[in-house]
């Protein structure tokens, strides 16, 4: 567990130990109730057989057995909704739990949807998958939470932005009470919101657009309510029969686009319904930080809030499926029911159909906030990063991995500014090169995500990852690892330059072609990219490309990772020093394994 965890963990305890009771204690009373039911429904068919059968006792004293087990019927489901509550709650902080103590990898959501392996430093920093920084971070519910925070992780935000974000967060991360109703309440929108289908429907143009046809349908309705009492009172049926004539025409032209209107209305509140809850919750919060604030204010269309008008919206689509009572679907054509309804749905759209991606972006937003949130108060010692402006810089102390273990991670210094914008790293073979590249990629990424680093302090400008750590060949393209290399730098040569800067990370450059290609092909880029204003880290166990430090100016510092022996055994302590390794391991690993030579 984190040492810095540990107030996090005592209230992840308490709290679980809590709703653990509470699903016993609901167990137990289902258990009961269960019984008791079955008691009662035994004892309703002893007083049938008495009462329909031996005519022993009055039909009435069924009512009393029968009341009774409806009423317990109805006190069960309130007692399983609040099991099953308890129930999510408690896997809340089980999960919570497996974080502080570093056993989340597999618990959590993996994000292996957004995975796409022409990003330039999504799979290289590990983003997505199992063990991956998106299942560290993510606790949302809903589709649109997860898609924000995969959105901020593939891509630097403004630093601005950040600043808004560090506000946010610093609110959000001790709230435990907000952070347990969500878990809980959006646990059916990670699965049943599609926010495509939402914001599709949302878009469509109106299919009821004639706003005569409505005032029409309504005065045929009133006129065939007086046919009747025309009819009933003076025995006249004429009237009658000509307005249900034409209400049947009307109905008949309308009854594709009524029917479209209404299947579209009844799907798009399932989906809302399950967002509901969330909303609602988020609505009744007492926000102050600017951010949260406007996402509360997106929650309004109209001046009603997003919970009210899908309860609008409700009272529509049950009006729409009692057209399937027998008493609805005779009065449907005289009372031109379903076209009232079909007219109903096509207002509330036009009222509230522009708000539906405001909800969902807001919803996302609060979600992906709600996670950093998580983090910063399950790792209160890592400090949000100071951004600074000017040139391209990267000043980080005692910077870790977030991905390794606390007990495991050992913490490296790494500087690039102005006089120092490269580090060439050289090593030996597992003394740890990618690893450093990858901590310094991964925190960057938190940082221009908006969250808290795994470091003592990180200040930086506001920076574009690059990457080419994590480079194959592939069959499929017919492209080889090194051409596949190549083609990542000139992706990268092209951001170079831009807003913000890169900050690239290229381990074992050019490695895939001869020594005197790589070693000038490596001054090539290097010195192409250091003159478009990107700064970053190298990595090689070529001892060879350490001398082109000496052509840049010294604007490439070399720094080394290295190995020790002690009593014929190899370790490594992955700390970075100065200057250029001046042993390898190569000889020595074969040798450990039985080969040769």
């Amino acid at each position: 567990m984190y040492s810095h965890g540990v107030r996090a963990a005592e209230e992840y305890t308490h709290r679980l130990t809590d709703h653990e009771s509470r699903v016993a204690h609901h167990q137990a009373i289902h258990i009961r109730l269960g019984n008791f039911r079955f008691l009662v429904a035994l004892i309703t068919a002893v007083i049938a057989w008495e009462s329909l059968k031996q005519h022993a006792l009055s039909p009435w004293w069924l009512l009393l057995p029968i009341g009774i087990f409806v009423a317990i019927a109805a006190f069960h489901s309130r007692v399983l909704r609040a099991r099953d509550l308890a129930q999510r709650a408690v896997a809340f902080y089980q999960r919570g739990l497996a974080r502080l103590e570093e056993r989340w990898s597999g618990t959590g959501q993996t994000g292996e949807r957004f995975a796409n392996p022409q990003h330039l430093y999504a799979a290289d920093l590990d983003l997505f998958g199992p063990g991956s920084l998106f299942e560290l971070l993510s606790t949302s519910r809903t589709r649109m939470g997860e898609e924000t925070l995969a959105g901020w992780l593939l891509s630097p935000s403004a630093v601005d932005e950040l600043t808004d974000r560090h506000a946010a967060i610093r609110e959000l991360r001790d709230d435990l009470d907000l952070r347990e109703d969500l878990a809980v309440l959006g646990e059916d929108a990670s699965v049943g919101v599609h926010p495509l289908e939402l914001l599709r429907w949302a878009e469509v143009p109106n299919q009821m657009r004639s706003e005569w046809l409505r005032w029409l349908s309504l005065a045929l309705a009133i006129s065939a309510i007086a046919g009747a009492v025309v009819w009933a009172w003076c025995g006249i049926a004429a009237p009658l029969l000509v307005i249900l004539t034409v209400e049947a025409i009307l109905t008949r032209r309308l009854r594709d686009s009524i029917e479209a209107v209404l299947r579209s209305s009844e799907h798009v509140f399932r989906d809302l319904a399950l967002l509901s809850g969330v909303l609602a919750r988020v609505e009744r919060q007492s926000l102050s930080a600017p951010r949260l604030e406007f996402l509360q204010r997106e929650l309004l269309s109209d001046g009603v809030t997003s919970s009210e008008a899908i309860a609008r919206l409700k009272t529509i689509t049950d009006l729409s499926d009692s057209r399937e009572n027998l008493f609805v679907a005779i009065l449907d054509v005289p009372l031109m029911y379903s076209i009232q309804v079909a007219f109903a749905a096509e207002r509330w759209r036009r009222a509230h159909g522009h708000a539906v991606a405001s909800w969902l972006r807001a919803v996302g937003e609060m979600e992906a906030l709600i996670c950093l949130g998580t983090y910063n108060y399950e790792h209160p010692d890592d400090p949000f990063p100071e951004f600074v402006e000017g040139a391209a810089r990267f000043d980080a102390q005692e910077m870790r991995h977030p991905l390794i273990p606390l007990k495991t991670c050992v913490p490296n210094d790494a500087r690039l500014a102005d006089d120092t914008p490269a580090l060439l790293v050289s090593g030996s073979n597992m003394s740890g090169k990618s690893t450093l590249l990858r901590t310094v990629g991964i925190n960057t990424v938190l940082a221009m995500a908006g969250a808290p680093v795994r470091a003592r302090r990180l200040r930086l400008t506001a920076l574009q990852v690059g990457a080419s750590i994590r480079i194959n060949d592939s069959l499929q393209e017919g492209s080889s690892r090194f051409y596949a290399e190549i083609t990542r730098l000139r992706k990268l040569f092209d951001l170079a330059g831009g807003n913000p800067p890169l900050l690239f990370l290229l381990d074992e450059l050019l490695q895939g072609t001869n020594s005197n290609d790589r070693r000038v092909g490596a001054e090539g880029v290097l010195c192409a990219l250091l003159q478009r204003g990107a700064i970053g880290l190298v990595t090689t166990h070529d001892l060879a490309l350490a001398e082109i430090g000496r052509t840049l100016n010294g604007r490439l510092h070399n720094v080394h990772l290295q190995e020790e022996f002690e009593n014929g055994r190899m370790w490594f302590d992955y700390k970075l020093r100065e200057g250029v390794v001046k042993k390898g391991n190569g000889l020595a690993l074969m040798r450990s394994i039985g080969l040769d030579v």
